[in-house]
């Protein structure tokens, strides 16, 4: 496989639809160019055409992180575009490793000279290989689920960085608690970057808004005054005194 076919596969993959013109520019080349390299991916079953779109053939049975990925897959790409209009040309920013930060580093690739620090492999991958940027990959050990990073090597590259912006996510907001998340380790990595991250942005779909089965117990560290939540839905207003302080974006979707 190619490397335009690897990032056109990579980028169509990620979003579930894109089309062709917007495929065009985040690749950087002619809507020509983007139908002569999808022919054969189409022709070997691993992408799917329809008018002037291009579709994922990737199973909901992929690994847990594409699986992750795939749910909301709208709005966490909505939310995406919005947090690349808040970032800017030749900012820094550390960026964790959830499914939505995912879809923002995706969308971060339209930007310029960044310098970027993450503990996602994935984000990593995807803004490594944009001429001017400068990644660091924080970690060795990469767990097999989802590419993250959390030895202690991690911690130490991201200390040393300082940075305009930290992009963190959660599993589920409450109104009394805050943001959650599973694991220890998130919020561990999640201080880390704040500790050095001049503003927060924090992103979370509009479902992490309601009660989950699996309720996730370990709270995010507290949002400053002035930090970003971007979202793609109003909060209900039983939020509005833990979002008080907050800017809220609302993402179009």
């Amino acid at each position: 496989m190619s490397k335009h076919e690897s990032q056109l596969l990579h980028t169509v993959d990620m979003r579930g639809m894109v089309t062709v013109i917007e495929l065009s520019r985040i690749l950087g080349v002619t809507d020509q160019t983007i139908r002569r390299i999808s022919r054969p991916l189409v022709e070997r079953g691993e992408l799917r055409k329809v008018h002037g779109a291009l579709v994922s053939n990737r199973k909901t049975s992929d690994p847990p992180f594409l699986a992750r990925m795939n749910l909301n897959r709208e709005a966490k790409v909505a939310i995406a575009h919005e947090i690349a209009s808040i970032v800017q040309d030749g900012d820094s920013i550390a960026i964790d490793t959830g499914s939505t930060s995912a879809f923002a580093a995706q969308a971060l690739r339209t930007r310029q000279q960044l310098t970027v620090v993450t503990n996602s492999a994935f984000v990593a991958s995807t803004l490594s290989m944009i001429p001017g940027n400068n990644v660091s990959m924080a970690g060795t050990q990469l767990r097999d689920h989802d590419g993250a990073a959390f030895d202690r090597s991690a911690f130490e590259v991201i200390e040393r960085m300082q940075v305009d912006y930290v992009l963190l996510s959660a599993s589920m907001v409450e109104s009394q608690n805050g943001f959650l998340v599973h694991e220890q380790c998130e919020v561990d990595i999640a201080t880390a970057m704040m500790e050095n991250a001049d503003y927060t942005i924090m992103a979370v779909d509009h479902s992490k808004f309601t009660p989950q089965k699996r309720k996730p117990a370990l709270r995010q560290p507290q949002l400053k005054n002035g930090s970003y939540l971007v979202t793609d839905g109003a909060p209900p207003p039983a939020f509005d005194d833990l979002l008080e302080g907050l800017k809220i974006r609302i993402a179009n979707t």
